[in-house]
């Protein structure tokens, strides 16, 4: 039995970030009597709108930080990209998942050699800093691959093609830390989704098999098809792994590959994922919902599926007037974050329809 303190129902949880993610965890927080304190720099957050408090500050201003925490029970995030150093003015306020998460899943070099010491296999890589650098990785990994920012960057953004040498010839190489990624040759792509507990257990959902367009998430579909599923046990066995060595609390997403030598890591998120938004209806808890769960250190909910399958698809760049086609499906489950302005690329919202019967949409 675990001797940190439960945080009790009509406590605050604070979240660090003010978007769709945020403001699904919110939702879940208050199914469970929970006020949320919102912390963003954006002016307009969806998370605020269904919160109960929200700072405006960006995340390097320590008061702001300071004056957050002492009115939270609780700290979470909401994606990765928060900045760890200003992260010492929470003081006392627990922040769940640790620090040291954010740190590694900053940095994809870090990230990649972190995976590799736990005994996962990542992409082939290598550290590039300017022209010189990309072509001596090219020349010991080949081309076709890619090349990324470091730091920042999702969705397909600070990604590079290179499709052959002449490629790396013609291109100027940004100013900015670097990593370049050899292609991997794969059947499928699909995350493992793990819950770990202040007292370090563990619990799985079912693992999505996922699509891409232009770099960004289109569909997710559990269960996933044979070439994933014999690969996801030595996937999961690696993601507990990363959690013990994280001293990990919360929702852990790890992405691989379905390779014909196994799974191939991808990258980690230290945080709720798009690819397990299909749980809000389809399995018994909610990514969400086990999250605020374990952050507030209550038992863990069951991850098992309610039905005997389901598909995710991310409306992207989609209108909120363009949700009736959606709503006059039966099975269709449809989730708008509140955006008012739809862009190309945007996620506006997610339509998860279920399986209800074996093989019935």
């Amino acid at each position: 039995m675990s001797s940190t303190p439960v945080i009790a129902p009509g406590s605050t949880i604070g979240i660090l970030g003010g978007g769709q993610l945020g403001r699904m965890m919110a939702m879940a927080a208050a199914q469970l009597g929970y006020r949320c304190h919102i912390f963003a720099p954006e002016e307009d957050s969806v998370a605020a709108e269904v919160s109960a408090q929200f700072t405006r500050a960006e995340f390097t201003d320590q008061a702001a930080l300071t004056a957050f925490a002492a009115q939270c029970e609780v700290v979470t995030y909401e994606f990765e990209n928060v900045p760890v150093a200003p992260l010492s003015a929470l003081g006392d306020t627990p922040l769940r998942a640790p620090a040291r998460a954010l740190e590694v899943a900053q940095d994809r070099l870090a990230e990649k050699d972190f995976v590799a010491g736990l005994g996962g296999t990542p992409a082939p890589y290598r550290a590039v800093e300017n022209e010189a650098e990309l072509l001596a990785a090219i020349d010991e990994i080949g081309v076709p691959g890619i090349l990324k920012t470091r730091r920042d960057g999702y969705d397909g953004k600070g990604q590079w093609r290179i499709r052959n040498r002449c490629d790396a010839d013609e291109m100027t190489v940004p100013p900015v830390p670097l990593i370049y990624e050899g292609f991997v040759t794969f059947e499928a792509e699909f995350s493992v989704i793990l819950v770990r507990a202040v007292d370090g257990k563990v619990k799985f959902w079912d693992s999505a098999q996922n699509d891409h367009s232009s770099g960004i998430l289109s569909r997710s579909t559990v269960p996933a098809g044979d070439a994933v599923a014999a690969q996801i046990p030595a996937a999961r066995h690696l993601a507990a792994r990363v959690a013990e060595a994280l001293g990990y609390v919360g929702v852990l997403t790890l992405e691989f590959f379905a390779t014909a030598d196994g799974p191939v890591f991808n990258e980690m998120a230290p945080r709720v994922h798009n690819s397990g938004h299909w749980t809000i209806e389809g399995a018994v808890t909610s990514q969400f919902e086990n999250h605020i769960r374990a952050i507030c250190n209550l038992p863990l909910g069951d991850c098992g599926l309610r039905v005997p399958g389901a598909t995710m698809d991310n409306l992207i760049g989609t209108a909120p007037e363009d949700c009736t086609a959606y709503l006059q499906d039966p099975s269709a489950h449809l989730h708008f974050y509140g955006k008012t302005e739809a862009r190309e690329g945007r996620k506006m919202g997610h339509v998860t329809r279920l399986t209800l019967q074996e093989g019935l949409a």
